[in-house]
This record gives C-alpha cells, sequence and structure tokens, in this order.
C-alpha cells in the first residue's frame, strides 16, 4: 500500500488529504479500464482523449481552471495539481499527462487572459470537452527560450503567425495551442497568443514518437491568421507569461515523478517480500533493505521539496522560481534513481517489456528534460543563490 503519511505534514489541509483519497480511489476503480484496454498504449491519442473526458467528466479538471470559469478552487491551488498528479501518476503515466496538460495549456489563459478569452475556452477546459496544449519549444530555442524565432506579424484583422514549433506535448490532438512567437527584439520581444488547431495556415508538420508513447508533435505555421482578441496579457508580456506559468506548474513536474517513485518502491517492496532466496526472501538481504531505505529516503526528501514549493506558492502568494527549481530537480533526478534501484531488484522481470517497473523506466527519462533540463534548474538554483547572498542581480 503506498505511504499516505505525507497528508498529515503542515503543509497540507484537510481539504488536500481529502481529494488525494477521493482521487486514488477514483483512479483504482476507473482509469484501468482506458490504459490497460486492449491496444490503449499504441493508440495513444484516443487514450489521451478518453482520459481527458473523464477526467473532465468526473470533476477532476476543475481543478485546473479558476472557479468563476468552470473550476473548483477560486484560483490555481499548487499543492491541489501536485497532488493530483503524484496520484494520477502513481496509477498511470498517460493520466498524469492528460491531466498535466489541461493546466499547462491553459494556464497563461487562466492567470493572465482577458475576461473573454477565459469565457472561451477555460469551462471546455474544465469539463474535457476541449483539449488544450503549451507551444513553446523550437528545435533551436528549448532551455534557451529567447532564442525562439517564430514570428507573429500584425495585420489589419489582428496577427499572422510564421514558423515552427517542436515538443509540443498534444500536438496533433489538442483543441488550441497557447503559443509563444516574436513581437520584437530580446526578452520583450515574445508575446502570446492562443491558436484554435484547425485554423488555415496551421498543421501538424510531424508527430514524433518517444520511449513512452504520448500525443507529441511539430507544429507548423504558414501565415496563419490570428483575431487580435486571442492575444494573452500585452504584446511582449510572452515571456513573463511563460515563466508565470512554468512558476506553477514546473512543481507538479516534481509531483509527477515523485508518483512514478512512490509506484516503484511500492512495486519493488512486494516483489522483495515474495521473492525467495537463498533460504529466505529478498527483503531479508541486507543489501536489498539498503537499497529501499535509499528509495523510501529519496521520495521523502522530495516530498517535502515539492510541498514546500506549493505551499509557499499557494500561502506566500510569492514567485517560487528557486523553490520550483529545486523540486523539480531533486524529485526527477532521485525518482529515476529510485526506479532504477526498483527495476535491479526485480532482475530480469525488471527489463521485461509489459512489467510496471519498465513502464516507469521509460516514463521518467522525459521528466528530467521538460518544463526546464536538471542542468537548467541548476543554473536557475545557482543565479537565485548569488543573487540571494550578494543582495542584487546576480
Amino acid at each position: 500500500m503506498a505511504d499516505r503519511s505525507f497528508l498529515d505534514w503542515p503543509f497540507l489541509e484537510p481539504a488536500h488529504k481529502d481529494l488525494a483519497l477521493r482521487l486514488d480511489d477514483w483512479a483504482g476503480a476507473t482509469l484501468p479500464a482506458i490504459v490497460d484496454a486492449a491496444g490503449a498504449h499504441e493508440n495513444v491519442d484516443a487514450t489521451c482523449r478518453a482520459l481527458v473526458k473523464a477526467l473532465g467528466r468526473d470533476g477532476w479538471l476543475k481543478y485546473c481552471v479558476p472557479q468563476e470559469f468552470g473550476g473548483a478552487l477560486k484560483s490555481l491551488d499548487v499543492r491541489s495539481l501536485s497532488i493530483i498528479r503524484e496520484t494520477l501518476a502513481r496509477h498511470s503515466g498517460l493520466a498524469d499527462f492528460a491531466f498535466a496538460m489541461q493546466g499547462l495549456g491553459s494556464g497563461a489563459i487562466s492567470m493572465f487572459g482577458s475576461p473573454a478569452l477565459k469565457k472561451k475556452y477555460l469551462p471546455a477546459v474544465a469539463a474535457g470537452e476541449k483539449i488544450a496544449a503549451f507551444a513553446l519549444s523550437e528545435e533551436n530555442a528549448g532551455s534557451d527560450v529567447v532564442a525562439m524565432t517564430t514570428a507573429l506579424k500584425k495585420t489589419p484583422d489582428g496577427y499572422a503567425a510564421t514558423g515552427e514549433k517542436t515538443w509540443i506535448s498534444n500536438g496533433g490532438i489538442a483543441d488550441f495551442y497557447t503559443l509563444f512567437a516574436r513581437t520584437g527584439e530580446g526578452t520583450k520581444g515574445v508575446s502570446a497568443i492562443v491558436v484554435d488547431a484547425g485554423i488555415s495556415g496551421f498543421s501538424i508538420a510531424e508527430r514524433i514518437d518517444v520511449i513512452a508513447p504520448h500525443p507529441l508533435g511539430r507544429l507548423k505555421f504558414s501565415d496563419c491568421a490570428i483575431p487580435a482578441d486571442h492575444l494573452i496579457g500585452a504584446e511582449g508580456d510572452g515571456l513573463k507569461i511563460a515563466l508565470g506559468t512554468l512558476d506553477i506548474f514546473r512543481t507538479t513536474v516534481g509531483a509527477a515523478a515523485l508518483g512514478f517513485a512512490r509506484r516503484a518502491l511500492d512495486e519493488a517492496t512486494k516483489r522483495a517480500t515474495t521473492r525467495a532466496m537463498f533460504g529466505a526472501t529478498l527483503a531479508d538481504q541486507p543489501i536489498a533493505q539498503g537499497m529501499l531505505a535509499e528509495m523510501a529516503l529519496d521520495i521523502d526528501a522530495a516530498a517535502l521539496l515539492i510541498y514546500r514549493s506549493a505551499w509557499t506558492k499557494d500561502v506566500k502568494k510569492t514567485r517560487v522560481t528557486r523553490e520550483a527549481a529545486m523540486a523539480k530537480l531533486f524529485a526527477t533526478d532521485q525518482a529515476q534513481q529510485t526506479i532504477d534501484k526498483a527495476l535491479q531488484l526485480f532482475g530480469g522481470l525488471g527489463v521485461k517489456k509489459g512489467s510496471k517497473v519498465e513502464e516507469l523506466y521509460r516514463e521518467i527519462r522525459a521528466l528530467r528534460i521538460y518544463e526546464g533540463a536538471s542542468e537548467v534548474q541548476k543554473i536557475v538554483i545557482a543565479r537565485q543563490h548569488l543573487q540571494n547572498f550578494t543582495g542584487g542581480d546576480a
């Protein structure tokens, strides 16, 4: 049984504990019929659409949008988002993905969009009726976002978008994309705008296959005409909007990794306590006990960083650039090590296609890259540390 003692930590409130327990019961009863169905992992587009529909139908996507536009809470609550991602990831990586992208893809609208944009998109996101996507990365502008070249040019009726985005989650199945593109030079020359999938000049240039299959694509914009009222915030606010959105959702990436790690520990513990070895069980062997202890330690340390970051954002209402970077970096890196230990304890069965630890081994790897690679998080942490130490800009 998964350890739930963290739900009593002072970072969380009774409502968060109730949310975790209700979602865990729902996930156990509902997700297997979707993610374990024949062909579910071969036809990820249909599976993700089914997951978004189920998450919306049963009210979980309401945590992705503000209450005024169909949401569960007055504003986005990072602790709730983290608990949901951790719980879903423990059950299914695809279910976590489906939930996370509804939040990330619409997050800029929730926090910075006009009332008209919020009304147009957010209720449908919460209901699971529209699938969202976040289009920031380019082939030569991933970690270095300012290097993006996709451009937005003013037209008499709004804007025309030209360029490409790649590694875009939900690329190919999303109903709309939050696009970041250039309207000028430098850090003040990036803007954010909502692009509907069916608009003229927009296309999916490529579908990208990865080791843990999920909808991923390269987007192409060819003088794509976008209405002026689809702009999020003001021209030049794009980088601020992107970073503000990631400030909310980067912590939740760590939470998803934590969910994977908890599942790995559960699977490893069951294996160790039932695998006969040298006249006892694997769990009786000191070396296995040491591995299980390290896994449990890293999981608790990651959870403390994650829920500290989430609490700071929710309660203190401050930027959590440093805290979120620490949470994501430690949780994703240590989850990979935890899953590797679990696979080692399974021996040959750990690399057998279709085993849960083999699936987790593939699922975790991308989390150390997207929304800021581990190396980028170290730069962020160091800069924040130096700035705090000197009392000025690092």
